[in-house]
Order: structure tokens, then sequence, then C-alpha cells
């Protein structure tokens, strides 16, 4: 079974109004950026990734959590994040039930770290080039 396959299993069975919730926050995903990959991480957690994990998105007992990888790096006009705040890395959007997100703010944070994953990805290759040359200068 594939990882979408996976996560249409994953919502299917969740028959309360986490599966509907994580079934919102999939779509505007996957609507935000194209090249957005579905993956399946840790034993059973939704991954979307571009260049990257961009966020982890997991169903609680009273909550769905989207954590984004890099979330303290990203821009957040609408103040989507609301959990892990004090961290240096993660940010996560805990959604309670009766919540609705903002599916444009949501768009708006994944093209940012989609953006970020690109810049971080040219930035390791130019270290990578620079090692290189470096190194066969010696």
């Amino acid at each position: 079974m594939n990882p979408s396959e996976r996560i249409d299993q994953l919502i299917a069975g969740l028959t309360d109004w986490r599966g509907k919730t994580l079934a919102s926050i999939r779509k505007s995903f996957l609507e935000a950026d194209k090249g957005i990959i579905e993956e399946w991480k840790w034993m059973g957690s939704p991954t979307w990734s571009h260049g990257g994990i961009i966020a982890v998105g997991n169903a609680h007992k009273d909550k769905v959590k989207l954590t984004f990888a890099h979330g303290a790096h990203l821009p957040d006009p609408d103040e989507l994040f609301n959990a892990g705040l004090g961290g240096n890395q993660w940010r996560a959007i805990d959604l309670f039930e009766g919540d609705k997100i903002n599916e444009r703010a949501l768009k708006s944070l994944v093209r940012a770290a989609v953006a970020y994953n690109q810049i971080k990805m040219k930035t390791k290759a130019s270290a990578r080039a620079r090692a290189k040359v470096h190194k066969s200068k010696k």
C-alpha cells in the first residue's frame, strides 16, 4: 500500500470530526503546491514533503496536530501556530473539535515551508560544492 492509500485508510478510520479535519488539512496541502509528496512515517503519521519535510499530521484523542518541521523559520502573519511556540525549530497547529482552519492562511504557510526547503537545499548544495573545491585544492 502506498503512502497516499495509507492516509486514505487513516482518514476513513477516523469517523468523527478528526477524520474530516485531517482530510481538509490534506486537501489544503495538496492544493497549495503541486510538487508536494505524501509520505507515511514514524509508524503511522501522514507527512507532506517537498524538498524536505513540510509537516506531519496526527490525530490524537482530543485534537488533530499539524506540526511544521521548520515552523520557527516561517512567517505566520495569520497566527495559525498555537503550539510549540518556545522551540527553535518545530511549530504546530492544534485543532480541537469545532475549530475551523483558515484555508488561505494554511496554504500560504505551506508555500512558505516549500520555499524555505528550497532555499535550505540550495544552501546545502553550495556548501557541498565549496567543500569539494576546498578538498581538491589540498
